[in-house]
């Protein structure tokens, strides 16, 4: 029997965990007046336990994409540079690749997972690479030790796009954000946590730390007087953003664990279907709940199957890989140029990332607000599916 009422999602009060603390955090800013987090103590407060959370420094910024902007400006890599990505991503993954003049390289992807692999990383390093940039797909971690290994050999930095992955680990209980040289949040709407939009960048290095905090105000040191010391833009957090994302922050241990929960109970209701290629728990935030299906008759089936009952499914994730975009497969850049790209990205550059997105990924979005009896209709839709889809 097909489900007929919707799932909670992100975009209502019972798919949110916003509450009271949210509301009392915005009516202090505004009786507050200072609503700018360059006079307001919110943005400060919320960057200082951002990084009692990771054992890092935190900088705010204005989204999670502003938040990888800061992370390549403080990198800094001269034009022509390559920054190594994954090409199943969103597309602020490499627009700030092409904002600071550098050339997105694509590395191919583990089938199962669609993390980067590293052996496909280690494959296209070249003289010109100067950082590689990991996403953690789906809340799934991405092999960070053996790219943080990969990025030291050849004199690399690291950055992790966590974007996905609040509070997620590694194998050895590490949380993922650790590993890389900067690693960004994001707390869009769509996020674990959410303040609408904002980001977050963290670090180890104080240099990295102070070029960020830079960038993230038009290169303006505020301590010294009106004196702009680099390039940087307008991507400051405002104190309401702020402080919605301080009371968010709060709960994120919370939505991690009720996610992780219902997460093992799919996965042990599914654990038996054959062909159905599960994703493993250990570590995942479960931002969605991935899983591949045979080749044939492929995804789209598949999850045309999954909404005929009642369960929001998407076939891919994406439509095509980033690569595959107008905008870095033939658009101008800049102007009539397409500088700062030098190359062209042809089909069947990433094989395995294609097949994903063609052929094998499933996504169901994921929420820590379902109910058993919601991830039991889930599963339920999920063996039907498998069982009549042939």
């Amino acid at each position: 029997m097909s489900r007929t009422e919707p799932l909670p999602g992100p975009l209502e009060p019972r798919g949110r965990t916003i509450g009271a603390e949210e509301r009392a955090a915005v009516l202090r800013v505004l009786d507050s007046a200072s609503l700018c987090g360059s006079f307001g103590t919110e943005a400060r407060a919320l960057e200082a336990e951002m990084g009692e959370l990771y054992g890092r420094t935190a900088v705010s910024c204005s989204s999670g994409t502003a938040a990888l902007h800061l992370a390549v400006a403080a990198v800094d890599p001269d034009p022509g540079d390559e920054i190594v990505t994954t090409p199943i991503s969103d597309f602020g993954t490499v627009a700030p690749i092409l904002a600071q003049n550098a050339v997105p390289v694509f590395a191919d992807v583990d089938p199962a997972t669609g993390n980067l692999d590293p052996a496909s990383v280690a494959a296209v390093i070249t003289a010109r690479t100067r950082a590689i940039m990991v996403v953690h797909l789906f809340g799934a971690p991405a092999p960070v030790a053996e790219l943080r290994g990969l990025a030291d050999r050849h004199g690399l930095a690291l950055v992790e796009d966590c974007a996905q992955a609040w509070l997620g680990t590694v194998p050895s209980g590490e949380p993922v954000g650790r590993y890389g040289d900067v690693a960004c949040f994001s707390l869009q709407q769509y996020k674990h946590i959410t303040s609408g939009d904002g980001g977050l960048a963290i670090t180890a290095d104080p240099a990295l730390a102070r070029r960020m905090r830079l960038f993230m105000d038009k290169g303006w040191d505020r301590s010294i007087g009106r004196k702009h010391l680099m390039y940087g833009l307008n991507y400051r957090m405002t104190e309401l953003a702020a402080a919605v994302a301080r009371a968010q922050l709060g709960k994120v241990a919370g939505v991690v664990a009720r996610r992780r929960e219902r997460a093992a109970r799919l996965l042990d209701a599914l654990a038996d279907l054959p062909g159905l290629g599960l994703p493993s728990p250990d570590g995942h935030a479960w931002w969605m709940f991935p899983f591949t299906v045979p080749d044939e008759p492929g995804n789209r089936a598949f999850a045309a199957a999954l909404q005929a009952e009642g369960v929001p499914a998407s076939a891919g994730y994406l439509e095509r890989p980033l690569y595959a975009n107008p905008a870095l497969a033939e658009a101008p850049v800049y102007g009539s140029s397409r500088y700062p790209i030098d190359r062209d990205y042809p089909a069947g550059l990433c094989p395995n990332a294609e097949r994903l997105i063609d052929r094998t990924l499933v996504t169901l979005p994921w929420n820590e607000a379902y109910t058993e009896a919601d991830v039991d209709d889930i599963a339920a839709a999920v063996r039907k599916a498998h069982a009549d889809v042939r």
